[in-house]
């Protein structure tokens, strides 16, 4: 099976622009979150998922200096450029990674993959109370196309996932409960206090070893718990959140 990460990245974030780019242990997030998933070993093919607007004109030229696959697409209709993404690079399988996401675990990758493969889902992901920054979903194909096809809500193309995850009538949808009570620990970078939290996080432990592990920071934190709360005040999901939120908005009738 061809299985095909896709890391979305645009450099237009709203509350941290330019974030995908941002020096991390002097490297950018973008090149840990590549190089992480590169070391999956259930993934064939790394692809950079940005847009076509001119603001991404950085993330494609920082992916050509470095050799890394990329493919332009819609800014806003992030479920168009995915399948896009996914159908140029003959994805049979897409695991869809965030370019936010810089301590994303290669060993939960692969068993995501894995459990997507063994029961033959055509959407699986990493569920429960894990810690915000370790997402992955790993979506068939087909699961993708009919989703690219049908999905007519704003939130149903803004995000890849939504349309597959909530008709379960259609498609066959499974999940991994690896952790409990970590959901309010936040790994992810789309604010300033969350980079603040993953440099201290990198500046740590990414000297003694790059590839350090989801267990090795939990030891770290244990050890510092303070570290937390740097930005553990942060709504988690607020992306999606506020797109659900527009649409109830325009559903109000006055």
């Amino acid at each position: 099976m061809n299985v095909v990460a896709i890391i979305q990245a645009r450099m237009s974030s709203s509350r941290l622009p330019g974030k995908v780019l941002m020096p991390l242990a002097e490297r950018p997030v973008l090149w840990h979150v590549v190089n992480r998933i590169k070391g999956c070993r259930t993934i064939q093919k790394v692809v950079v998922a940005t847009s076509i607007d001119a603001s991404d004109d950085a993330i494609v030229d920082w992916c050509r200096q470095n050799g890394i696959a990329f493919y332009r697409g819609s800014l806003q209709d992030v479920l168009d450029r995915y399948y896009q993404a996914a159908k140029c690079y003959g994805a049979e399988a897409v695991v869809r990674i965030t370019a936010d996401c810089p301590a994303i675990d290669p060993e939960i990758v692969d068993e995501v993959v894995s459990g997507f493969i063994s029961g033959h889902y055509d959407c699986y992901g990493l569920a429960g109370e894990f810690p915000d920054g370790l997402d992955c979903t790993v979506f068939s194909f087909d699961a993708l196309e009919s989703a690219w096809k049908d999905a007519r809500l704003n939130s149903e193309r803004e995000h890849v996932g939504p349309y597959i995850e909530n008709h379960r009538e259609l498609f066959r949808n499974g999940a991994l409960y690896k952790f409990k009570g970590l959901g309010h620990h936040r790994w992810t970078l789309d604010e300033p206090r969350d980079y603040t939290f993953l440099q201290q996080i990198f500046n740590r432990l990414f000297i003694e070893n790059i590839n350090f592990s989801s267990g090795d920071v939990l030891n770290l934190l244990e050890k510092e718990p303070e570290l937390l709360s740097i930005n553990d005040s942060i709504t988690r999901n607020e992306g999606y959140l506020k797109s659900i939120t527009a649409e109830r908005n325009c559903n109000v009738q006055p």
